[in-house]
Protein backbone atom coordinates (compact mmCIF):
# COMPACT_ATOMS: atom_id res chain seq x y z
CA UNK A 1 0.00 0.00 0.00
CA UNK A 2 1.58 3.61 -0.89
CA UNK A 3 1.03 5.59 2.26
CA UNK A 4 -0.33 9.18 2.10
CA UNK A 5 2.65 11.17 3.84
CA UNK A 6 0.89 13.76 6.47
CA UNK A 7 1.38 16.57 8.96
CA UNK A 8 -1.05 16.75 11.47
CA UNK A 9 -1.45 20.58 12.89
CA UNK A 10 -4.40 20.76 15.47
CA UNK A 11 -5.14 22.12 18.54
CA UNK A 12 -6.74 19.56 20.57
CA UNK A 13 -9.96 19.42 21.43
CA UNK A 14 -12.00 16.82 21.93
CA UNK A 15 -12.62 16.29 18.09
CA UNK A 16 -9.32 16.70 17.76
CA UNK A 17 -8.44 13.65 19.86
CA UNK A 18 -11.06 11.32 17.91
CA UNK A 19 -8.99 12.81 14.76
CA UNK A 20 -5.59 12.20 15.82
CA UNK A 21 -6.44 8.84 16.74
CA UNK A 22 -7.75 7.94 13.27
CA UNK A 23 -4.33 9.78 11.21
CA UNK A 24 -2.30 7.35 14.27
CA UNK A 25 -4.31 4.53 13.27
CA UNK A 26 -4.37 4.51 9.69
CA UNK A 27 -2.34 2.32 7.97
CA UNK A 28 -3.28 4.45 4.60
CA UNK A 29 -1.23 7.20 6.25
CA UNK A 30 2.41 7.68 7.38
CA UNK A 31 2.34 10.58 10.25
CA UNK A 32 5.38 12.57 9.89
CA UNK A 33 4.84 15.10 12.83
CA UNK A 34 2.07 16.37 15.34
CA UNK A 35 2.92 19.91 15.35
CA UNK A 36 0.17 22.05 17.88
CA UNK A 37 -1.05 25.66 17.78
CA UNK A 38 -3.20 27.73 20.47
CA UNK A 39 -6.63 27.42 19.72
CA UNK A 40 -9.50 25.40 21.31
CA UNK A 41 -7.37 25.98 24.33
CA UNK A 42 -3.49 27.81 25.17
CA UNK A 43 -0.85 26.01 23.39
CA UNK A 44 0.90 24.63 26.50
CA UNK A 45 -2.19 22.74 26.92
CA UNK A 46 -2.86 21.37 23.16
CA UNK A 47 0.63 20.38 23.17
CA UNK A 48 0.16 18.41 26.41
CA UNK A 49 -3.05 16.88 24.75
CA UNK A 50 -1.12 15.78 22.01
CA UNK A 51 1.60 14.34 24.05
CA UNK A 52 -1.31 12.47 25.97
CA UNK A 53 -3.25 11.38 22.66
CA UNK A 54 0.21 10.33 21.20
CA UNK A 55 0.87 8.02 24.70
CA UNK A 56 -2.97 6.62 24.43
CA UNK A 57 -2.53 5.24 20.58
CA UNK A 58 0.73 4.01 20.97
CA UNK A 59 2.81 6.26 19.03
CA UNK A 60 5.12 7.56 20.60
CA UNK A 61 7.66 7.76 17.28
CA UNK A 62 5.66 10.49 15.98
CA UNK A 63 7.25 13.40 17.07
CA UNK A 64 5.10 16.47 18.35
CA UNK A 65 6.65 20.17 17.87
CA UNK A 66 4.57 22.68 19.70
CA UNK A 67 4.30 25.79 16.93
CA UNK A 68 2.84 29.34 17.84
CA UNK A 69 0.48 30.39 20.59
CA UNK A 70 -1.21 33.11 19.46
CA UNK A 71 -3.54 34.26 16.56
CA UNK A 72 -1.24 36.66 14.07
CA UNK A 73 -3.23 39.71 15.26
CA UNK A 74 -5.76 39.01 17.82
CA UNK A 75 -6.18 38.10 21.29
CA UNK A 76 -6.23 34.59 21.82
CA UNK A 77 -9.55 32.81 21.75
CA UNK A 78 -10.48 29.99 23.33
CA UNK A 79 -13.04 27.13 23.12
CA UNK A 80 -13.53 25.83 27.13
CA UNK A 81 -17.59 25.71 26.79
CA UNK A 82 -17.20 23.13 23.78
CA UNK A 83 -13.99 21.00 24.93
CA UNK A 84 -13.64 21.41 28.29
CA UNK A 85 -11.22 23.28 30.76
CA UNK A 86 -8.02 20.86 29.71
CA UNK A 87 -9.57 20.61 26.26
CA UNK A 88 -10.47 16.99 26.30
CA UNK A 89 -14.02 17.31 27.67
CA UNK A 90 -14.18 15.18 31.30
CA UNK A 91 -10.46 13.33 30.62
CA UNK A 92 -8.01 14.20 33.12
CA UNK A 93 -4.79 15.41 32.04
CA UNK A 94 -1.70 13.92 32.75
CA UNK A 95 2.05 13.96 32.22
CA UNK A 96 3.00 12.25 29.18
CA UNK A 97 5.99 9.86 29.17
CA UNK A 98 7.99 11.07 26.56
CA UNK A 99 7.65 14.50 25.96
CA UNK A 100 7.82 17.48 22.77
CA UNK A 101 10.45 17.28 20.20
CA UNK A 102 13.18 19.64 19.78
CA UNK A 103 12.24 22.58 17.32
CA UNK A 104 9.23 24.75 16.47
CA UNK A 105 6.20 23.67 14.88
CA UNK A 106 6.64 26.05 11.81
CA UNK A 107 10.22 24.82 11.28
CA UNK A 108 8.74 21.49 11.46
CA UNK A 109 6.23 21.67 8.67
CA UNK A 110 8.82 23.53 6.58
CA UNK A 111 11.83 21.10 7.18
CA UNK A 112 9.54 17.87 6.24
CA UNK A 113 7.56 20.01 3.05
CA UNK A 114 10.85 20.46 2.08
CA UNK A 115 13.18 17.08 2.64
CA UNK A 116 10.20 15.38 0.05
CA UNK A 117 9.40 15.28 -3.08
CA UNK A 118 6.98 17.88 -4.44
CA UNK A 119 3.84 17.63 -3.31
CA UNK A 120 4.15 13.87 -1.62
CA UNK A 121 3.33 15.52 1.97
CA UNK A 122 -0.61 16.59 3.00
CA UNK A 123 -1.01 18.96 6.10
CA UNK A 124 -3.68 18.16 7.33
CA UNK A 125 -5.17 21.65 9.32
CA UNK A 126 -7.69 20.99 12.51
CA UNK A 127 -7.39 24.44 13.97
CA UNK A 128 -6.66 27.80 13.82
CA UNK A 129 -4.05 28.39 10.00
CA UNK A 130 -1.78 30.48 12.19
CA UNK A 131 1.01 27.53 11.80
CA UNK A 132 0.83 27.58 8.18
CA UNK A 133 0.92 31.40 7.66
CA UNK A 134 3.38 31.66 9.51
CA UNK A 135 5.66 28.73 7.76
CA UNK A 136 4.55 30.35 4.45
CA UNK A 137 5.77 33.93 5.42
CA UNK A 138 9.14 31.96 6.33
CA UNK A 139 9.21 29.47 3.09
CA UNK A 140 7.09 30.48 0.57
CA UNK A 141 7.88 28.11 -1.63
CA UNK A 142 6.49 25.35 0.23
CA UNK A 143 3.15 26.40 -1.19
CA UNK A 144 3.91 24.60 -4.44
CA UNK A 145 5.22 21.52 -2.37
CA UNK A 146 2.38 20.76 -0.46
CA UNK A 147 -0.08 18.64 -1.63
CA UNK A 148 -2.76 19.35 -0.75
CA UNK A 149 -3.35 21.37 2.70
CA UNK A 150 -6.86 19.65 4.11
CA UNK A 151 -8.32 22.23 6.45
CA UNK A 152 -11.35 21.72 8.96
CA UNK A 153 -12.98 25.36 8.85
CA UNK A 154 -15.42 27.45 6.92
CA UNK A 155 -18.89 27.49 6.32
CA UNK A 156 -20.96 28.60 3.85
CA UNK A 157 -25.06 26.99 3.51
CA UNK A 158 -24.69 26.11 6.97
CA UNK A 159 -24.15 29.08 8.90
CA UNK A 160 -21.45 29.82 11.62
CA UNK A 161 -20.67 27.93 15.30
CA UNK A 162 -19.31 30.88 16.86
CA UNK A 163 -20.94 33.87 14.97
CA UNK A 164 -24.26 34.10 12.76
CA UNK A 165 -21.89 33.22 9.84
CA UNK A 166 -18.56 31.93 10.86
CA UNK A 167 -16.73 28.61 11.84
CA UNK A 168 -14.39 28.74 14.72
CA UNK A 169 -11.54 27.69 13.48
CA UNK A 170 -11.42 30.04 10.93
CA UNK A 171 -12.90 33.02 13.37
CA UNK A 172 -10.02 32.57 15.38
CA UNK A 173 -7.34 33.43 13.30
CA UNK A 174 -9.02 34.77 9.96
CA UNK A 175 -5.67 36.75 8.97
CA UNK A 176 -4.25 33.40 8.97
CA UNK A 177 -7.03 31.69 7.35
CA UNK A 178 -6.72 34.91 4.70
CA UNK A 179 -3.16 34.86 3.69
CA UNK A 180 -3.40 30.87 3.35
CA UNK A 181 -6.20 31.01 1.27
CA UNK A 182 -4.19 33.60 -1.14
CA UNK A 183 -1.34 31.41 -1.21
CA UNK A 184 -0.62 28.79 -3.76
CA UNK A 185 -1.32 26.47 -1.95
CA UNK A 186 -3.94 23.72 -3.09
CA UNK A 187 -6.90 23.71 -0.47
CA UNK A 188 -9.73 21.08 0.27
CA UNK A 189 -11.67 23.44 2.81
CA UNK A 190 -14.05 20.79 4.65
CA UNK A 191 -16.08 23.21 6.46
CA UNK A 192 -19.69 23.05 8.40
CA UNK A 193 -21.62 22.23 5.55
CA UNK A 194 -20.43 18.69 5.63
CA UNK A 195 -19.15 18.15 8.94
CA UNK A 196 -23.02 19.61 10.52
CA UNK A 197 -23.40 15.89 7.95
CA UNK A 198 -21.52 13.64 10.42
CA UNK A 199 -23.24 13.13 13.79
CA UNK A 200 -22.09 11.05 16.44
CA UNK A 201 -25.62 9.03 17.12
CA UNK A 202 -26.09 6.67 20.62
CA UNK A 203 -24.91 3.76 18.37
CA UNK A 204 -21.82 5.49 17.07
CA UNK A 205 -20.40 6.17 20.32
CA UNK A 206 -21.39 2.93 22.02
CA UNK A 207 -19.75 0.72 18.95
CA UNK A 208 -16.70 2.70 19.97
CA UNK A 209 -17.06 1.77 23.46
CA UNK A 210 -17.30 -1.57 22.53
CA UNK A 211 -13.71 -2.07 20.68
CA UNK A 212 -12.15 -2.75 24.03
CA UNK A 213 -9.25 -0.68 23.11
CA UNK A 214 -7.80 2.37 24.43
CA UNK A 215 -8.08 4.38 21.30
CA UNK A 216 -11.61 3.47 20.76
CA UNK A 217 -12.42 4.41 24.84
CA UNK A 218 -11.07 7.25 24.26
CA UNK A 219 -12.54 7.98 20.90
CA UNK A 220 -16.26 7.12 22.78
CA UNK A 221 -15.66 9.63 25.99
CA UNK A 222 -14.94 12.58 23.58
CA UNK A 223 -18.23 11.83 21.71
CA UNK A 224 -19.67 11.45 24.55
CA UNK A 225 -18.80 14.75 26.21
CA UNK A 226 -19.26 16.34 22.55
CA UNK A 227 -23.20 14.60 22.96
CA UNK A 228 -23.58 16.48 26.47
CA UNK A 229 -22.27 19.76 24.94
CA UNK A 230 -24.75 19.13 22.12
CA UNK A 231 -27.62 18.55 24.98
CA UNK A 232 -26.70 21.31 27.20
CA UNK A 233 -26.58 23.83 24.39
CA UNK A 234 -28.13 23.12 21.12
CA UNK A 235 -30.66 20.74 22.63
CA UNK A 236 -29.87 17.47 20.61
CA UNK A 237 -28.60 14.36 20.62
CA UNK A 238 -26.42 13.65 17.66
CA UNK A 239 -23.06 16.15 17.88
CA UNK A 240 -21.11 16.69 14.86
CA UNK A 241 -17.99 15.41 14.72
CA UNK A 242 -15.85 17.98 12.51
CA UNK A 243 -12.14 17.36 12.69
CA UNK A 244 -11.98 13.63 11.83
CA UNK A 245 -13.17 14.41 8.18
CA UNK A 246 -10.13 15.84 6.92
CA UNK A 247 -8.32 12.71 8.39
CA UNK A 248 -10.96 10.38 6.46
CA UNK A 249 -11.15 12.85 3.08
CA UNK A 250 -7.26 11.59 3.10
CA UNK A 251 -8.25 8.02 3.60
CA UNK A 252 -11.00 7.70 1.19
CA UNK A 253 -11.87 10.75 -0.89
CA UNK A 254 -14.83 9.25 -2.33
CA UNK A 255 -17.05 9.74 1.16
CA UNK A 256 -16.97 13.48 0.29
CA UNK A 257 -17.89 15.19 -2.22
CA UNK A 258 -16.02 18.36 -3.21
CA UNK A 259 -16.77 21.47 -5.74
CA UNK A 260 -13.84 23.31 -7.38
CA UNK A 261 -14.45 26.87 -6.07
CA UNK A 262 -12.64 30.41 -4.51
CA UNK A 263 -12.54 31.12 -0.87
CA UNK A 264 -11.91 34.62 0.45
CA UNK A 265 -12.17 35.45 4.20
CA UNK A 266 -13.35 38.28 6.22
CA UNK A 267 -11.33 40.09 8.03
CA UNK A 268 -12.23 43.75 8.10
CA UNK A 269 -15.48 43.53 9.93
CA UNK A 270 -15.94 42.01 13.75
CA UNK A 271 -19.60 41.07 12.55
CA UNK A 272 -19.10 39.39 10.07
CA UNK A 273 -15.44 38.16 11.09
CA UNK A 274 -14.25 34.95 9.61
CA UNK A 275 -16.77 34.32 7.17
CA UNK A 276 -15.87 32.58 4.61
CA UNK A 277 -16.97 33.60 1.00
CA UNK A 278 -17.27 30.37 -1.29
CA UNK A 279 -18.10 31.12 -4.76
CA UNK A 280 -18.29 28.38 -7.08
CA UNK A 281 -17.86 30.14 -10.42
CA UNK A 282 -14.61 29.28 -11.20
CA UNK A 283 -12.90 27.55 -14.09
CA UNK A 284 -11.90 23.96 -12.58
CA UNK A 285 -8.49 23.98 -14.35
CA UNK A 286 -7.25 26.51 -12.62
CA UNK A 287 -9.02 26.76 -9.20
CA UNK A 288 -6.97 26.01 -6.51
CA UNK A 289 -10.04 25.79 -3.70
CA UNK A 290 -12.58 22.60 -3.24
CA UNK A 291 -14.91 22.71 -0.75
CA UNK A 292 -17.13 19.92 0.71
CA UNK A 293 -20.64 19.89 0.43
CA UNK A 294 -21.47 16.75 1.50
CA UNK A 295 -20.19 13.87 3.13
CA UNK A 296 -20.88 9.91 3.83
CA UNK A 297 -21.65 10.16 7.62
CA UNK A 298 -21.91 6.33 7.98
CA UNK A 299 -18.54 5.62 5.87
CA UNK A 300 -17.06 7.87 8.10
CA UNK A 301 -17.97 6.31 11.47
CA UNK A 302 -17.27 2.66 10.10
CA UNK A 303 -13.63 4.01 8.79
CA UNK A 304 -13.43 5.12 12.55
CA UNK A 305 -14.46 1.99 14.12
CA UNK A 306 -12.81 0.08 11.98
CA UNK A 307 -9.25 2.06 12.50
CA UNK A 308 -9.42 2.04 16.11
CA UNK A 309 -9.86 -1.49 16.44
CA UNK A 310 -6.96 -2.52 14.71
CA UNK A 311 -4.88 -0.64 16.89
CA UNK A 312 -1.98 1.99 15.87
CA UNK A 313 -0.05 1.66 12.32
CA UNK A 314 3.54 1.48 13.10
CA UNK A 315 6.01 2.98 9.91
Amino acid sequence: MMRQCVIIDCDPGVDDAVALLLALAAPELDVLAITTVAGNAPLKKTTRNALMLRQIAGREDVPVVPGVDRPLRRKPSGASEFHGEEGLGYMAAFAAAKGVADGHGVDAIIDRVMARPEQSVALVVLGPMTNLAMALRKAPMIAARLGPVVVMGGARSEGGNITASAEYNVWADPEAADEVLRSACDVVMIGLDATHQVRASEDHIAALARLGTPAGDVAAAMLRFSQDVERRIVGGDAPPVHDPCPVAWLMDPGLFNLRPCRIEVETGSELTRGHTSVEFRVDPATARHRWATSADAEGVFSLITDRLQQGPSLA
